[in-house]
């Protein structure tokens, strides 16, 4: 399965998952909740995965932390905020880099229709 017909099915899975459970509740939920759900659509799912820094050849262990790495290739990132900082797309480019994956997923929960809260983010995709 490539990037995109993952992204196909993460947005699906998460669109459910807003419908079961509408906005406002903590990201955490929604983390394992999506997760659950993908794992039941046969998708391999990693919670909180570390990336390591890489600076002039040396490792730095410095706590960055993918919300969810789906099939070893879309990173997502899961928000419920009432407002999407550009900085937090900057974050999301930073693990693509970092990670050299290609492709990642921002999902803001806190929306009132969950298609305005998904951004799509790209590493040389």
């Amino acid at each position: 399965m490539n990037e995109n017909e993952i992204s196909h099915q993460i947005i699906g899975a998460a669109l459910e998952v807003h419908k079961a459970l509408g906005p406002g509740i903590l990201e955490s939920a929604y983390e394992a909740t999506l997760s659950y759900e993908l794992t039941l659509r046969g998708l391999f799912v990693r919670t909180q995965v570390p990336i390591p820094l890489i600076y002039k050849e040396v490792r730095q262990d410095v706590g960055f932390r993918i919300d969810m790495l789906v099939e070893h290739k879309v990173i997502v990132e899961i928000k419920s905020v009432e407002y999407l900082n550009p900085v937090v797309q900057a974050q999301v480019m930073t693990y693509l880099r970092l990670s050299g994956l290609k492709l990642g997923l921002l999902i803001n929960f806190n929306s009132v229709l969950l298609k305005d809260g998904i951004q799509r983010v790209v590493n040389n995709l």
